[in-house]
């Protein structure tokens, strides 16, 4: 049993001998003391100051005495005004440490027999990985993670948009202008010429737009009518109608983007359980569009578009089909959803999209409600923020984005000039101080962009993410290798720091006592981030824990320590924070480093 709630089963009691109030146990609640006063929790009396017919302070001094004097979970206490200020005895945190030292799955829960489907990344095949999809992709991976170790079966699965007007946007661009470029020819890994394509066909078209514009006089006709526009809808269509020419380019260069995807996904240490891909589910969403209009959830224009009607619920009418046959995103998404659920038949169906992208959302689960599927209540649309730099919004089809495979180059040569300046690698192999500047990188980059909240939008700074003295991930990965350092020296001393404490009666210093408050924490914060969705619980946990042990770290001795049994709890309390933030950094996809 946690203390928090050894201690409230304390204070009903406390209720109940002092005055006479038979008290529920979820009527109470603690939070933890501030700062400047002495203690770990407190407990608020000013909301039972009627019920006693006492004024606040008096309450918390009756209750206080009485459980100081009644119960061996506490030490001390102290009231401020209506705040009574508890102080956790010392053998109680001995105690717990022990069972988090002898525990090796220490708050990480058992199965619940509940399956979760995770979709993330989605990536397009008309261009590169880029710094937007990178919060995509940590974000998803540490929730996976997280619900994992929240006793849930998880499944990642990625759904990659390969087909569409985008898509043949860069093979017409590549038509025109490439000349028979490949990634061999060019050097450049697949996904980066296509999306060079990508880029050269909003050039001309712009210039095409503008032109005609001057020509027509009318802008709207001129966006419509640009003939490199009209050439990629054209092959649309043929891809539709299967065109074996079109359907040759289309799969040759989407060859050229998976290759290139797949080197950026392992260097990013991302992995997924399954891969849907539109194009074969293209003819699925169809199907439940036929579905929708013989049960009036859909009608057809004239024209031979199918649209929704949603004017009745507060939105508009929803295109869910094009006059000329072609799908867009929702048929796409109404048919994956029937056929996710055929293969994993989920409790929860978690898709990890930008906020750009929540009314899309927000008619897909209406329309699947109207569709009657039974599964509906179960998805949910983890929306988060847009992640820029700080000359603004980044923009694919202009070229303005921060590509992640250079990104990743960028990072790591940061790293290695931390690194280097600190001094401390120098005998350390060539090949595994390259390994280690990479482990920094990630852990840079995955710490920055998971350590906010998702659905706030996010500033990324390079160099600021790197600091190794700041609220970053290399900040604690150095903390890690520190205590790495330690736990060598002890060994090499024969300090059995897994040695039984119980019996031994320590005074603990303030600060170790702040170090195994925060360990005592990890299962709580587990399970917040887990209900919450939000890797950031983690990331601020554990760079709170880190924080904290620095901070004994530089108050008290460890391996210096005089006194054996004191310095055997000192070791055992790093071992037990080394392992902690390790699995804490795991959740969010970080590897830490055991030298740096």
């Amino acid at each position: 049993m946690y203390i928090e709630q050894q201690l409230i089963t304390v204070i009903q009691q406390a209720f109940q001998q002092n005055f006479g109030l038979a008290v529920s146990h979820t009527d109470l609640s603690l939070q933890p003391t501030h700062p400047e006063f002495e203690g770990e929790y407190t407990f608020v009396t000013f909301p039972w100051a009627g019920r006693c017919q006492q004024r606040p302070e008096e309450v918390a001094r009756q209750l206080g005495h009485w459980i100081k004097d009644q119960s061996p979970l506490i030490s001390d206490f102290n009231v401020v005004q209506g705040f009574l200020n508890f102080t956790v005895a010392d053998r109680v945190w001995l105690k717990q440490l022990a069972v988090i030292c002898k525990d090796g799955q220490f708050g990480f829960l058992p199965s619940n027999g509940q399956r979760v489907v995770i979709e993330f990344s989605s990536p397009n095949t008309n261009k590169p990985l880029h710094l937007g999809h990178l919060r995509n992709n940590f974000l998803g991976h540490a929730i996976a993670e997280i619900l994992k170790a929240s006793g849930y079966e998880v499944y990642k699965v990625n759904l990659v948009n390969d087909r569409g007007i985008h898509i043949c946007k860069s093979m017409v661009a590549y038509q025109q202008f490439g000349q028979g470029e490949t990634p061999e020819t060019t050097g450049l890994k697949g996904d980066h010429l296509v999306g060079k394509y990508y880029v050269q066909f909003d050039q001309v078209y712009k210039e095409q737009v503008a032109s005609l514009t001057q020509q027509l006089g009318d802008r709207e006709r001129a966006v419509k009518e640009a003939p490199i526009f009209l050439r990629a809808r054209q092959m649309l269509q043929k891809w539709e109608q299967g065109d074996m020419v079109v359907r040759a380019l289309w799969s040759t260069m989407n060859a050229w983007v998976y290759q290139g995807f797949e080197a950026t996904y392992e260097r990013l240490g991302i992995a997924f359980d399954r891969t849907y891909y539109e194009s074969q589910i293209d003819l699925l969403g169809k199907q439940v569009v036929e579905e929708g209009l013989l049960q009036a959830v859909f009608y057809k224009k004239q024209d031979g578009s199918v649209w929704a009607d949603l004017t009745g619920e507060g939105l508009d009418h929803k295109l869910v089909l094009r006059e000329d046959g072609t799908s867009v995103y929702m048929t796409q998404d109404l048919g994956v959803a029937d056929l996710r659920y055929a293969h994993y038949r989920f409790d929860r169906s978690i898709y990890v999209v930008g906020n750009e992208q929540d009314y899309h959302f927000e008619v897909l689960f209406k329309l699947m409600r109207r569709l009657g599927r039974s599964y509906t209540n179960n998805m949910y649309h983890l929306s988060y923020g847009m992640v820029d730099l700080p000359t603004g919004k980044m923009k694919s089809r202009e070229g303005t984005v921060v590509d992640a495979d250079q990104l990743i180059d960028e990072m790591v040569n940061v790293a290695a000039q931390y690194t280097q300046e600190l001094g401390k690698i120098d005998d350390i192999p060539e090949e595994e101080a390259q390994q280690l500047y990479h482990t920094l990188a990630m852990g840079a980059l995955k710490f920055f962009l998971l350590r906010v909240e998702a659905k706030k939008r996010l500033l990324f700074d390079p160099q600021a993410s790197i600091d190794f003295q700041g609220h970053t991930g290399p900040y604690i990965q150095y903390t890690h290798a520190r205590i790495a350092a330690i736990l060598r020296k002890a060994q090499d001393a024969a300090i059995a720091y897994e040695g039984d404490i119980l019996e031994r009666h320590l005074a603990l210093q303030p600060a170790e006592r702040v170090v195994m408050m925060q360990l005592h924490k990890f299962p709580k914060k587990l399970r917040e981030a887990a209900e919450a969705y939000s890797p950031a619980i983690i990331a601020q946990y554990v760079f709170e824990l880190a924080k904290s042990y620095n901070r004994m770290y530089g108050e008290v001795a460890i391996l210096q320590e005089r006194e054996p049994m004191l310095r055997t709890l000192r070791v055992c309390l790093s071992a037990t924070v080394a392992r902690t933030i390790q699995r804490s950094m795991e959740l969010l996809g970080i590897t830490v480093p055991a030298r740096m």
